[in-house]
């Protein structure tokens, strides 16, 4: 069969749903054979918004989201989208196009090498150069996206390729299992929680799959060990546990980070340096047993004194049933600290000043969205307070980014979270910077007819780096910028747009949009002049004087 044919046979194979893409002149024998296939094209407006929703697609599913552009300005559009896959551990495939690379009579129009290009921001980047090789490298392309640690990986398939005919059969994805953790390492690390007077479990990004959860949940109620996460762990474990003590939402100095200081012992799962470490390793400091799929990337703040390496449920399951709770365990200063930071989360949390603050702010998002609501972040101030203050119940129902943490991905991962999850309310918090990077999506979901809400926290300049600036002493400077009227601009898209106009009105609004079903953007002035005096100032001197 032709090429193209195959190709596309290969990723029903795979079990694609969907190709988020924007095709080019290079990609339209691949596009005829997607006519006649099983997956759904969804076109984006941006190559990068495509990309965050593929990489999202894996992050919620655990297989590979596909993503297609053309080449030289299509493929280059795809860089930060493969940067955020890769970084975030999010199962990814790229597809791009190319001139014909056997006889080309276009010179050097347009003409890049991808492959190259993509060979530090991928696990795996190959030009397809034959159609019988077609089905071995897509094989390849989608085990390596979605093996440990998942990632991103790249396919270039030029026009001429794409157009041969080959008698090649697609290949099926092999069965396997991941492999356990050795008994000697399992014991090791049985032995040092056993001994330890204040073990403290710390999850995070690598921790979040579903089988995780449960063992997790399973080896915290017979041992009663406290919990901590990152930024990427949060809803590993259901944040109203008495055991849960807080989210690292900041570097340092937070009440969380006390927790940290006073362990004897850290139970790393599924850590992952990518993240800003939560702690740093002295000598003479806790112990620290790294539980992952992969062994420990040692850096001058990360050397691990034990290693479980081997699949996370299993390794938790084994522990579990190696340990029992010890009678001189002393837990009581976690819980001390806990119930300090849960009082200090509820400060501001009432408060009808206007415009909103990012304690109401959160507080009432979490009112409106149910156990199972998705809430996706883009990149900025807020990140922080959702981050600390709002407490994720289920796995994946925040979806942040603390790896390449870029601005511009969160409309694009509300829209993807709602294709996955369709009865589910989804929502998008932007900043007013980020959203205005992929807004040009807004006419993506209300073409895909999604029911979505999409919240823009307007302060008119970029305020997580105003806070940076502020937290250096510098003065307020270069930052600030206009917006459009974000309504007006919501309707000139086909959507529904909402101004709030005070704060005790967000709550019901939200409420109003998600009955009244479509795309709805929510222009929400935010109050951030407090963020220097309670996260640089306030939150570090109530920790450091418990």
């Amino acid at each position: 069969m032709k090429a193209s044919d195959l190709f596309v046979k290969a990723l029903e194979t795979e079990g694609v749903e969907y190709l988020f893409a924007i095709p080019g002149e290079e990609n339209l024998d691949l596009l005829e054979s997607l006519r006649h296939s099983s997956i759904r094209l969804i076109v984006t407006r941006h190559e990068q918004a495509a990309g965050f929703m593929a990489a999202t697609y894996g992050r919620l599913t655990g297989r590979a989201g596909v993503c297609l552009s053309t080449l030289g300005p299509g493929a280059t559009n795809f860089v930060t989208a493969a940067a955020y896959a890769q970084l975030g551990g999010m199962p990814m495939v790229m597809l791009t196009g190319q001139k014909p690379i056997k006889s080309s009579k276009q010179g050097q129009f347009q003409i890049i090498d991808v492959v190259d290009m993509m060979r530090p921001l991928t696990k795996f980047t190959r030009q397809i150069v034959s159609g019988d090789s077609v089905p071995s490298r897509i094989r390849e392309a989608f085990r390596l996206a979605q093996e440990e640690r998942p990632g991103a990986t790249h396919l270039e398939l030029p026009e001429d390729i794409a157009r041969e005919h080959s008698n090649m059969s697609v290949l099926l994805p092999s069965f396997g299992r991941r492999p356990t953790a050795e008994e000697k390492a399992v014991r090791a690390a049985a032995d040092a929680i056993r001994q330890a007077k204040r073990p403290l479990l710390l999850v995070a990004a690598g921790a979040n799959r579903k089988l995780t959860c449960k063992m997790l949940r399973q080896f915290v109620d017979k041992l009663g060990i406290p919990v901590v996460t990152t930024q990427m762990g949060k809803g590993v474990i259901d944040e109203t546990d008495p055991r849960f003590i807080g989210n690292t939402a900041l570097s340092d100095g937070d009440f969380v980070h006390r927790a940290i200081h006073a362990a004897d012992l850290i139970i790393n799962l599924g850590h992952d340096v990518v993240e800003k470490p939560p702690f740093f390793m002295r000598a003479g400091g806790p112990k620290v047993v790294h539980i992952n799929f992969n062994s420990a990337q040692v850096d001058p703040v990360y050397f691990p004194q034990i290693e479980v390496v081997g699949d996370i449920a299993n390794s938790l399951w084994q522990l579990k049933e190696s340990i029992e709770p010890q009678p001189h365990w002393d837990f009581s200063e976690f819980q001390r600290i806990r119930d300090a930071l849960k009082t200090h989360i509820t400060e501001g949390a009432d408060s009808d000043a206007f415009p909103i603050i990012p304690q109401r702010l959160v507080r009432d998002i979490r009112k409106v969205m149910p156990e199972n609501g998705i809430i996706a972040l883009d990149n900025g101030m807020y990140k922080i307070w959702f981050a600390r203050n709002y407490p994720a119940y289920l796995p994946n129902t925040v979806l942040l980014d603390n790896a390449l943490a870029t601005m511009g991905a969160g409309l694009p991962s509300a829209m993807a979270a709602k294709l996955v999850y369709p009865d589910r309310r989804v929502m998008a918090i932007c900043g007013d910077g980020g959203f205005m990077m992929n807004s040009q999506e807004m006419e993506t979901a209300v073409r895909l007819g999604l029911d979505l809400v999409v919240l823009v926290l307007r302060d008119d300049g970029y305020g997580m780096i105003k806070w940076k600036q502020a937290q250096m002493n510098f003065d307020d400077y270069g930052l600030d910028f206009g917006n459009p009227d974000f309504v007006d601009y919501a309707r000139a898209y086909g959507a529904s747009g909402h101004r709030v106009e005070k704060t005790a009105d967000l709550a019901r609004l939200i409420e109003e949009c998600y009955s009244a079903g479509g795309v709805h953007l929510i222009d929400v002035p935010v109050d951030y002049r407090d963020n220097d005096r309670i996260l640089n100032n306030e939150i570090r001197e109530l920790s450091q004087a418990l």
